[in-house]
Parts: C-alpha cells; sequence; structure tokens
C-alpha cells in the first residue's frame, strides 16, 4: 500500500511474536531493508526460542522418565531408556516443526519482498530474512540440552525412589532458572517467573506420574 509516496510492507511472523517492518521510500530512492530489527531484537528472540526450548526438553523427558519408572519401578533401565527416547525423538520433533515453521514464514516474507521490488523497480536488500535451517538446529539443541538435565541425574542413580527424587529435585531447580531467565530477558519479575516455571513443570511431573503408576508391574 502506498502512503505519502511510501510503500510499506509488515509482516507477521506466526511462529515469534516480531513484527518485520519494511519501508521504501519511492520519492528518495531508499533501500528496503531487514536490518529494522536491532541486533539487539534478535539476540533476544534466539534467547527467548532457546529457553523455552530447552525447557519444553525439561518438562517432557523429566515427565516420561517418571512416568515410565512408575510403572516399571523393578527395572532401573526403563527409566533411562525412556529419557533416551525423548531426548532423541522430542529433538528430532522440534527440528522438523521448527523448519517447517520458519520456512513458511521465510515464503511470507520473500513475496513481500517481490512485491516491494515490482513497486520500487530494483532488487531489495534481503539481509536478516529468516534462516531455516539456522532455526531448526538451535530448536533441536536446545530441546536436547533440556533434557539431558534429567538424564544426566538419573543415569547413575540404581535406586528407584532416589532416581526419582532427583529427577524431580534437578528438574524443579532448573526449570525455575529457565522461567527467570526468560522473565529477565523480556524485562518481567524474575522470581515469579521462575515460581511458574517450576510450579509448571511440577504438575505434568505428578500428572504423568500418577496416571502411569496405574499400570505398575514389578515384573522385568
Amino acid at each position: 500500500m502506498a502512503t505519502n509516496g511510501e510503500t510499506k510492507l509488515a509482516v507477521l511472523n506466526p511462529s515469534h511474536p516480531i513484527t518485520v517492518a519494511v519501508a521504501v521510500s519511492m520519492e528518495s530512492g531508499g533501500a528496503a531493508s531487514y536490518d529494522d530489527l536491532s541486533s539487539s531484537s534478535r539476540q533476544g528472540q534466539w534467547l527467548r526460542a532457546a529457553v523455552l526450548g530447552a525447557s519444553d526438553g525439561l518438562v517432557s523427558t523429566s515427565a516420561l522418565m517418571l512416568g515410565i519408572g512408575a510403572a516399571r519401578p523393578a527395572d532401573p533401565r526403563a527409566a533411562i531408556l525412556s529419557g533416551v527416547a525423548g531426548l532423541v525423538a522430542g529433538a528430532c520433533s522440534m527440528a522438523i516443526g521448527e523448519y517447517v515453521s520458519v520456512h513458511a514464514q521465510l515464503d511470507v516474507e520473500l513475496a513481500g519482498l517481490k512485491r516491494v521490488e515490482e513497486a520500487r523497480g530494483y532488487p531489495a536488500d534481503r539481509a536478516g530474512l529468516p534462516n531455516p535451517g539456522q532455526a531448526s538446529a538451535a530448536s533441536a539443541l536446545s530441546f536436547a540440552a533440556g533434557a539431558a538435565i534429567p538424564l544426566l541425574a538419573a543415569w547413575f542413580v540404581s535406586s528407584y525412589r532416589a532416581r526419582v527424587v532427583a529427577v524431580v529435585a534437578t528438574a524443579t531447580m532448573a526449570l525455575a532458572v529457565f522461567g527467570a531467565l526468560g522473565a529477565v530477558q523480556g524485562g518481567a519479575p524474575a522470581g515469579r517467573a521462575g515460581l511458574r516455571a517450576a510450579l509448571g513443570g511440577l504438575v505434568a511431573m505428578g500428572i504423568t506420574y500418577g496416571l502411569m503408576k496405574l499400570f505398575q508391574t514389578h515384573s522385568v
């Protein structure tokens, strides 16, 4: 849409709360660029995504290990193997989902740039466009990092009760830290956010543990 000699394009990223504005002055011949997003803003977005991915990996893997452990308390390998499987499967799922999501965003932004270029008559600067491969790898790595925390906490613990305590305690503390980090980055109170994250993780772990307890077996 042209307004007062300007062509403006607004693209809303559907997977992250970011709006990218590209303004092209048709009178002065200004260059269209995605550099309107400051480097600090981009770093903030990456940090939020990393914290969310790590928290997701931490909660889902902890709950999975506790649930399988509740169903098979006599088999010390069951919880560990379920944690490894959860880490691999979750990281792959996050990578694929992020790749598809970011690629869809890239297609939208490329289409918008093409319209800008057609209106302006010469190529626009495409610096700062989303990178699906990079986003996919970052998402998988952050999930795996979070999932590795409860897995490592339980790896050398043979006792069923001690393993449950180790996973719950480690996951709760890590979630509080992740929640606080995300809040600090966004300028919100760290303590309250950390408490919410820890309580949310405890609820998820408790529900999974309780439901899987119904399928408990003492045979290996």
